[in-house]
């Protein structure tokens, strides 16, 4: 009973400190980004028979400046263009609107003058009316809420630079705080042997996920453009935002692209469609194994269960940390198996 109710406050916590934890991991991707970068720099250098190493807080501090330096730079070259794109799609929406409902009108007389049951026909008219009238109702009554939401929220993002300074500056002192939680001896030593497999997991599936979506960003962009789809930037910047999001970021890329392509002919779908198409194959099946080398590796089944749960437990941000609770989940049963194994090896018969 008591365990039971420790476990609901426990949860109950959580769920109150959830904006704080979501920054926290922020924070650690964050941190496991530049983390290589931070070790090239402080890489012993030899001149005049002397040798020294830069401090890890002024390591970190270069590695800070070169990255936002970097993305400001591209915020300035990239801004004109941005606003540019978004005023002319903000100036056409209600044109592309117009169009999708006389074509959804000639559809709708097209279906309705073939030779289908009456009761058959009102029962598409009232499926395509119901879902018209959620899809209305979910963006005015629950997408723009959230996202003006999440938009009041990035102030906070702030922290997460600063949390990652201190997680890289004393990430060994911490790790030892941790481990020192257990008995010396063999269950010691089997956290050590955890932590360190945990660490290359999720530092090997933040890394390729944020070269995947640089990847994916540029190469939309590029083929958006050579394709000739308007607002290929915008398009091509949301492709590589949204690679984070497994399988549902790249399908909602694909339906934007080939929705505006559609506007202008039937080859532009098909060239979005097989530009897509090829780019998924070789991003999911050459290009992404090798980035992710030994980390996150779950069958295809897997992640989109644990998408699912996750935008059903904790919508967006949900289905962000889903792959990363999975992966996290896999290694701490795999090291449980082997320390149950260990343990019934040495137990008397």
């Amino acid at each position: 009973m008591f365990l039971l109710l420790g476990a609901a406050l426990g949860l109950w916590v959580l769920y109150r400190l959830r904006v704080v934890l979501f920054l926290l991991i922020l924070a650690v991707f964050f941190a496991y980004l530049i983390g290589p970068l931070v070790r090239v720099l402080r890489r012993r250098i030899s001149a005049r028979g002397r040798s020294f190493v830069l401090p890890l807080p002024l390591a970190i501090g270069v590695v800070y400046a070169a990255i936002f330096g970097s993305l400001v730079l591209a915020v300035i070259l990239l801004l004109p263009i941005l606003n540019r794109e978004i005023a002319e799609l903000a100036k056409e929406t209600p044109g592309y609107l117009a169009r999708a409902q006389d074509q959804w009108r000639l559809w709708q007389a097209g279906y309705q003058m073939q030779v289908l049951p009456g009761e058959l026909r009102e029962a598409v008219d009232r499926a395509l009316h119901q879902a018209v009238t959620a899809g209305e109702t979910y963006v005015t009554g629950d997408l723009l809420p959230r996202i003006g939401g999440w938009l009041t929220s990035l102030p906070w993002l702030i922290l997460v630079p600063i949390l990652a300074f201190f997680l890289l500056k004393d990430g060994r002192i911490l790790r030892d705080l941790a481990l020192r939680i257990l008995p010396r001896g063999r269950l010691r030593s089997r956290g050590v042997g955890f932590l360190a497999e945990l660490n290359e997991t999720l530092a090997s599936y933040v890394r390729a996920q944020v070269t995947a979506c640089l990847l994916v960003g540029v190469v939309c962009t590029i083929g958006f453009v050579v394709i000739g789809i308007p607002y290929a930037v915008v398009l091509g910047i949301a492709a590589g935002l949204l690679e984070f999001i497994p399988l549902a970021g790249p399908l909602t890329v694909g339906f934007l692209a080939a929705g505006f392509a559609a506007f202008h002919s039937l080859g532009q779908v098909v060239a979005v469609v097989t530009f897509l198409v090829a780019l998924r194959v070789v991003q999911d099946y050459v290009v992404y194994p090798k980035i992710v080398g030994r980390g996150v590796h779950l069958h295809p089944l897997a992640i989109i269960l644990a998408i699912l749960c996750g935008a059903e437990i904790g919508g967006l941000i949900g289905i962000f940390l889903a792959i990363p609770a999975v992966a996290v989940l896999t290694v701490t049963y795999r090291h449980y198996r082997k320390h149950r194994a260990a343990e019934a090896l040495i137990e008397p018969t």
